[in-house]
């Protein structure tokens, strides 16, 4: 490819998105300076819309690129399949096609990423906080699945330096929660074959052979048979990504899938054809070669092939043949070929979208057979006239009517005396690890109790019912303690409650959930305490509730304060809106401080961002609507009332025209430091810069 084929997406980028990307941070540059930021935002715009089909307008939204954008550039959020998906882009323009993406700007993404997994949403520009909304609601489903998107302007592939790095970094995460990051790279034949379709596809033809073959006529021409490893690496070798242009895009190819599947070719090569799903590719016709009798082996000449289900397959299995040719040889994978010679229009999008969304059996499937389920089921019916869900697929029953087997197996966890078991179920969203046979047996035990089950769903369900009250009032650290931590947080009060009688149909469970509110905020504090004590302040919350090791040193020093009887830590003045409210209010004028110091240049525009939970809820939707509400310019010459409101043009105090602000948006009207939600990009809040002031000039902050 060459500059050509840059010019096709340079003018795709402009005509698609020029008037729709906000470029209005970019004002004071040159006219080139800022056509190449506008390239930059559009290929991520691009990147987006590739990742999650939308309108020009709905991608260009969602670009965030500028000051603070925490090594990021666009982000989409996708609530319409099982799972949750989370895409967040870095793009790289170029119009020499060498896009550059380093080490440096490796670290700065995974940092972007890590502030969002930290719920620490203040770190990043205005741009990106009408997607906070969305984030919060994605985690309400359970983790979602982060897709990191290199969209870079090159086709050189990045270096093994960088390669390695990623990796290095994309383990890390997954570690904690298993498989809860992708990378991907978009370069420039991916965003060529976006633009132009199907037709900037390569037409691959190409010759197979099929061994113990057999056909389909009716309705439609399709063969099918095994194939050789050998002959599979071949067929990639020669074709690559091409072969896949019906399919997928390209990826680092370092997913926990291929691994296992190059560790079966390695290992037992033999057993491959046996437990791989096989492979289906979609042929514009497909002719034999001489003479071809079914159920023998058969030559056959395809045209316009294109693997649409088995990608992952066919990359590892050139994978494993290129580093161990002696064993994988001997590997077979079946094979199914499908001419859409005779098909009606759309026919092979049927086939690529549903070979491709079939749900996989999971081990919990099997266990809705385990005969201890079958009794709950019954006892759940028999005793407690309430419904007891095990199988997938089934209608869930109301809360008080009852609960699934899922929901069981997180509250048993929550309450097992092995903490880890808390960690293991906070790991996957499909509670994969508790459905291993060990884990599974421990968590239900031998003969699973029907009232014990029932009360450890009451539990963990108050539990999380207050700690969503809590996060109403809580920031950064906290927040995310409350809403990742909630088994954890479980676990803890479980062990402070009387649960002796907890499978006695005549215990008197009321009298204990009453107990729960209380338990609640204070193991909420020792957890948090016990966190930062343990591993830090800067340490991830999410990594101490889904590390197996981890959870369980901080259970213990958080039992041991609570053993103590020592009275429960009031949390970081950080992590409460309320406190910080009100130590802000108590410390040095933030504005007189800045004001005197010259600290923020004569004209600067800053921007609002929502600080709590509750005002992003409602204050969201409201600054989105026009963009104006959330800047305002500042001015060292207007005393008390730095700010002028972009809105109205009026001059305010940063706490007045957020009391203000929040007071049109939802009708609420209570005192706000605004010093701490009113930011000078890429320098940080008001409050911040104004405590940097006071600790340059050796004034530590006082209170009046």
């Amino acid at each position: 490819m060459s500059k050509l084929h840059v010019g096709y997406v340079r003018k795709a980028i402009e005509d698609r998105f020029t008037g729709l990307i906000d470029m209005s941070d970019q004002a004071r540059f040159s006219e080139a300076s800022r056509h190449q930021a506008f390239l930059s935002r559009g290929l991520a715009a691009l990147a987006a819309q590739i990742e999650h089909p939308c309108s020009d307008r709905v991608a260009a939204a969602r670009v965030f690129d500028g000051q603070d954008d925490q090594g990021l550039d666009a982000i989409a959020v996708d609530f319409g399949s099982a799972r949750s998906r989370i895409c967040l882009v870095q793009a790289k323009w170029s119009d020499q096609n060498r896009g550059g993406f380093g080490e440096a700007e490796v670290h700065k993404m995974f940092h972007g990423l890590e502030l969002m997994l930290d719920r620490n949403f203040g770190r990043f520009n205005r741009r990106f906080q009408p997607f906070v909304p969305d984030i919060e609601r994605a985690y309400d489903f359970g983790t979602p699945k982060i897709t990191l998107v290199l969209a870079l302007m090159r086709e050189a592939p990045l270096s093994d330096g960088v390669r390695e790095l990623i990796r290095m970094k994309q383990d890390e995460q997954n570690q904690v929660v298993r498989d809860m990051v992708e990378v991907k790279v978009l370069d420039l034949r991916d965003f060529h074959r976006a633009i132009l379709g199907d037709s900037a596809a390569p037409k691959i033809d190409t010759k197979v052979q099929l061994e113990c073959f057999g056909q389909e006529s009716t309705p439609y021409k399709a063969m099918y048979g095994t194939m050789t490893v050998p002959d599979l690496a071949d067929l990639y070798e020669e074709h690559r990504r091409g072969l896949f242009a019906r399919n997928i895009r390209d990826s680092l190819d370092e997913s926990d899938v291929n691994s296992k599947i190059r560790e079966t070719l390695r290992e037992e090569p033999e057993h491959f054809w046996y437990f791989s799903n096989g492979i289906t590719m979609l042929c514009e016709s497909i002719q034999p070669i001489g003479r071809a009798l079914p159920g023998k082996v058969g030559n056959f000449q395809l045209s316009g092939v294109s693997v649409v289900n088995g990608a992952q397959t066919v990359s590892a299995i050139y994978r494993a043949f290129t580093e161990d040719t002696g064993a994988a040889q001997d590997g077979r994978v079946l094979v199914r070929l499908i001419s859409l010679e005779d098909c009606p229009p759309g026919f092979g999008d049927q086939v690529t979208t549903t070979t491709n969304t079939q749900n996989p059996i999971e081990e919990r499937d099997f266990k809705s057979l385990d005969p201890g389920q079958v009794r709950l089921r019954d006892d759940f019916a028999m005793l407690l006239k309430r419904s007891y869900v095990i199988k997938r697929g089934e209608t869930l029953p109301d809360p008080a009517h009852g609960c699934s087997i899922t929901e069981a197996a997180e509250a048993l966890a929550a309450v097992s005396p092995n903490a880890r078991l808390a960690a293991v179920a906070k790991r996957d969203d499909n509670l994969a690890g508790l459905w291993e046979d060990h884990n599974y047996k421990e968590t239900f035990g031998p003969e699973p109790n029907v009232f014990k089950v029932w009360r450890s769903v009451e539990l963990l369900r108050e539990v999380r019912a207050q700690l969503q009250l809590l996060r109403e009032g809580l920031v950064w650290r906290a927040d995310a303690a409350a809403f990742y931590g909630d088994l954890l947080v479980t676990h803890i009060v479980y062990r402070r409650l009387d649960t002796r009688g907890i499978d006695d149909p005549e215990c008197d469970w009321t009298a204990e959930l009453a107990k729960v509110p209380d338990l609640v905020r204070d193991a909420l504090s020792w957890v948090l305490d016990a966190i930062d004590n343990e591993y830090g302040t800067s340490s991830h919350i999410i990594a101490a509730v889904r590390n197996t090791e981890r959870i369980e040193r901080v259970v213990r020093a958080a039992l041991r304060k609570f053993d103590s009887e020592d009275k429960a830590p009031a949390l970081n003045e950080d992590y409460r809106v309320a406190t910080v409210e009100a130590a802000r209010g108590r410390k040095a004028n933030a504005v007189t401080t800045l004001v005197a110091a010259g600290e923020i240049e004569e004209g600067t525009v800053l921007e609002f961002r929502p600080y709590s939970k509750p005002e992003r809820r409602e204050m969201t939707e409201w600054l989105v609507a026009d963009p104006r509400r959330a800047q305002a310019t500042w001015s060292n010459e207007a005393g008390r009332n730095p700010l002028q409101w972009h809105a109205d043009d009026e001059w305010y105090s940063p706490s007045g025209l957020a009391r203000k602000m929040r007071f049109e948006a939802s009708g609420v009207d209570s005192s706000t430091q605004g010093t701490i939600r009113w930011f000078v990009p890429g320098q940080g809040s008001l409050d911040e810069l104004a405590l940097a002031v006071r600790l340059r000039e050796g004034n530590e902050p006082t209170e009046r």
